[in-house]
């Protein structure tokens, strides 16, 4: 595990529809200005000839939908936290250090999206929006989307105090699952589980979600941690897209 590069998972890989996607852990760096779809040709788990998409993210709610095909001179200069495509040889990529990151397929309809989700974002309900997003936009059946949750703080190290604490309580009905309490004004949030909540909740299938149970906290051999670094050293960066279209 120490050596690993990249991580994937089987949920996305599907011999007649897949989807090229992986984790990044610290080992995997791509560079690009965030905002710039760049040529991916020779980044590891990326489809062959695709453009790969990062932009800036704050920590919120917003969707940005790419359905047209990308040139060198698009740019995305706002903040969302999701991004979402149809188009082939497009890859959607999210960067953290302790947040989530969540990859989606429609292999029906040819959707795919990567999510940044950290507490904020999860609260706020940046998944449910997302599904909700490829169900009336693309008529996607979220009984058939496929989800995977990637590497993120786990329940054994990701400490929160009062404040996310009623956050929670304000706004997820079922927020006693997903905590463990330490004493009167701080718990241990199982992100992973509140996400895969809400993902259940939306109509999507246990089958469906998969999870990557490896905790950025515990494991520095593998990846960049703002909680365990107290700043931030680096970013692992996560990515998901359709096969190019062959010509």
């Amino acid at each position: 595990m120490a050596r690993a590069s990249v991580i994937t998972v089987p949920a996305f890989a599907d011999s007649r529809r897949s989807a090229y996607h992986f984790f990044g852990t610290r080992q995997h760096t791509i560079e690009h200005d965030l905002g710039i779809g760049i040529p991916s040709r020779g980044l590891q788990g990326a489809a062959p000839s695709a453009w790969t998409l990062s932009v800036k993210q704050v920590h919120g709610t917003e969707v940005l939908v790419v359905d047209r095909a990308l040139s060198e001179a698009d740019r995305f200069t706002e903040g969302w936290d999701a991004l979402v495509t149809n188009q082939p040889g497009v890859m959607v990529a999210v960067r953290t250090a302790d947040c989530v990151p969540i990859l989606m397929h429609d292999p029906t309809h040819g959707v795919v999206a990567a999510i940044h989700a950290g507490w904020r974002g999860a609260v706020g309900g940046i998944v449910p929006k997302t599904l909700a997003l490829l169900e009336s936009r693309f008529g996607s059946d979220l009984k058939q989307v496929r989800l995977s949750i990637g590497p993120s703080a786990g329940v054994c190290c990701y400490e929160v105090d009062e404040p996310v604490l009623e956050r929670l309580r304000q706004g997820v009905p079922s927020w006693e699952k997903v905590v463990r309490s330490q004493g009167e004004r701080t718990a241990k949030l199982d992100l992973k589980g509140l996400i895969k909540e809400q993902a259940l909740a939306c109509g999507a299938m246990p089958q469906a979600i998969t999870t990557v149970n490896l905790c950025t906290i515990c494991h520095e051999d593998l990846f960049f941690s703002y909680r365990r670094e107290g700043r931030v050293n680096g970013t692992m960066i996560s990515a998901i897209g359709l096969p190019p279209t062959r010509r």
